[in-house]
């Protein structure tokens, strides 16, 4: 019996990480249904997940797609953002699935209960080695929470990768079936140099259903079947804490490495717990100079603050 229940788990969550099936998801999400057909089927979404409309920029007749409420922007000055010195901000609304330094031979070893190289995540033996000595949070986003994901630090965007791949469930289930899950499935890896903490890479993990990221600095749009993508800017872009970084359309999961070993936990913060965009995640205590300080850049492009592609 548990051989057939593995077999069927197993199958089940390959055919939801089927393209086509979250290509016809984000046509669904995106179409301009009759008025009163979108609002009842956001409401029935939000009494569905309870989400909490209370700080919601705009109200639910405003929304043209599901889509466009799925993505929904909140009132200014909904999520303060913490400004003290040393301190590493929640990039979005999640529940911490693991946090602390990230395990030697580049390996995390409790993310989602499944291990996978820090390379393969990124990509990249080069930039993984930026964050050997460093931190890690693995962040999820509930269907309920919003879905838009900001820069949990000040500095300069100087690299951002696409890297192509499957849209397994970022569920219990698709962990419990797919090794390596996060370094399988597409996402999307934003580099940002600090002069505080050194390299940071904010990584967006897509998933089943949509499955689609949008960058806040850059045209790049997922899941449309495009090569993989490396780019780097002319200048680099300077970023503040608070400031977007992109948006999920109907995911997933935020995986932050930071280069500075310095850093713990923000007080009282474990596995499990929720946090929200702008309060602390980690701390610097010790003081001292961060690893490997980057040059300042020359000149800078800043991104736009709050405005990501639809």
């Amino acid at each position: 019996m548990g051989v057939v229940r593995t077999f069927g788990e197993r199958g089940f969550v390959r055919l939801a990480s089927l393209r086509t099936i979250s290509n016809t998801m984000a046509r669904l999400a995106d179409a301009r249904l009759p008025p009163s057909v979108l609002r009842r089927l956001i409401k029935g979404y939000i009494r569905l997940y309870r989400v909490d409309m209370s700080q919601v920029a705009e109200p639910i007749e405003s929304f043209a797609t599901f889509n466009h409420f799925f993505t929904r922007r909140l009132r200014d000055g909904a999520r303060p953002v913490a400004r003290e010195a040393g301190v590493v901000i929640a990039p979005a609304d999640s529940r911490v699935s693991s946090i602390g330094s990230l395990p030697r031979k580049g390996r995390l070893d409790r993310i989602k209960g499944r291990s996978y190289e820090i390379e393969a995540l990124l990509a990249s033996a080069e930039e993984a080695a930026a964050f050997a000595d460093g931190v890690q949070a693995t962040l999820y986003l509930s269907p309920s929470m919003y879905h838009r994901v900001h820069s949990p630090v000040d500095g300069h965007i100087v690299s951002w990768r696409y890297i192509p791949g499957r849209l397994y469930p970022v569920n219990r289930l698709a962990v419990r079936h797919i090794p390596g899950l996060f370094a399988v499935n597409e996402r999307v890896s934003v580099f940002i140099d600090t002069p505080d903490h050194g390299r940071v890479a904010v990584v967006l993990v897509g998933a089943a259903n949509v499955g689609r990221i949008s960058l806040a600095f850059s045209s790049l749009v997922t899941n449309t079947g495009g090569a993989a993508v490396h780019e780097t800017p002319a200048t680099p872009i300077a970023i503040g804490r608070g400031d977007e970084l992109g948006v999920f359309n109907l995911g997933s999961t935020v995986v932050l490495l930071i280069a500075d070993p310095r850093l713990e936990a923000a007080a009282g913060l474990a596995p499990g717990d929720v946090v929200r965009m702008g309060q602390p995640l980690f701390v610097n205590k010790l003081g001292g100079a961060a690893p490997h300080p980057p040059d300042p850049p020359l000149a800078c492009a800043p991104v736009a603050p709050g405005r990501a592609p639809k």
